[in-house]
């Protein structure tokens, strides 16, 4: 009986295994195994506003040091992630009476690219649409200064959210 019990339990672990796999899990790490070092450079950026290409370079590698088994290297690295900000924007929401500033909304658009140096081709590309369909990487943090939040803050938040993002697309395709 005991023998039975023990192929039972098997059994049943094989299935669930099976049924997981089936629904789109991945048993393992979802980043590809060939690639062990990541170069990535200070990003580009055509705002005005200054600091903010290192802000999001420092954002995006602590990512990647952080979600990735990837080291991140200064030179000589199997790939090479690069990017430019495109859009910054700081927009109202809302304003009291006196027309103050109530709360803010920082916004961030970018531009990002993956590439293998080893093989010389793309592993991931996005930008911002030129269609309505097309993917973007956007990020936003709103901003009240009634309540003690920031510009600074907001836009930190927004960098962080941008970050990950960018990092999301170094994950393997399923």
């Amino acid at each position: 009986m005991n023998g039975s019990r023990r192929t039972m339990l098997r059994l049943a672990l094989l299935v669930a295994l099976t049924t997981i796999s089936g629904c789109g899990y991945m048993i393992g790490t979802t980043h590809d195994q060939q690639i062990r070092t990541v170069e990535v450079p200070m990003f580009e950026s055509t705002s005005f506003r200054r600091g903010l290409d290192l802000q999001l370079t420092e954002a995006v590698q602590k990512q990647i040091q952080q979600r990735t088994p990837f080291r991140v290297v200064n030179d000589g690295g199997d790939t090479r992630l690069t990017g430019r900000i495109i859009d910054m924007r700081k927009s109202v929401l809302g304003e009291t009476r006196n027309d103050d500033p109530r709360e803010l909304q920082v916004n961030l658009a970018l531009e990002v690219v993956w590439e293998d140096l080893r093989a010389g081709k793309v592993l991931a590309q996005e930008q911002i649409p030129l269609t309505p369909g097309m993917a973007a990487l956007r990020a936003q943090a709103e901003f009240a200064p009634e309540v003690g939040q920031s510009l600074a803050t907001a836009t930190q938040q927004a960098m962080n959210q941008m970050a990950r993002h960018v990092v999301d697309l170094m994950e393997t395709p399923w």
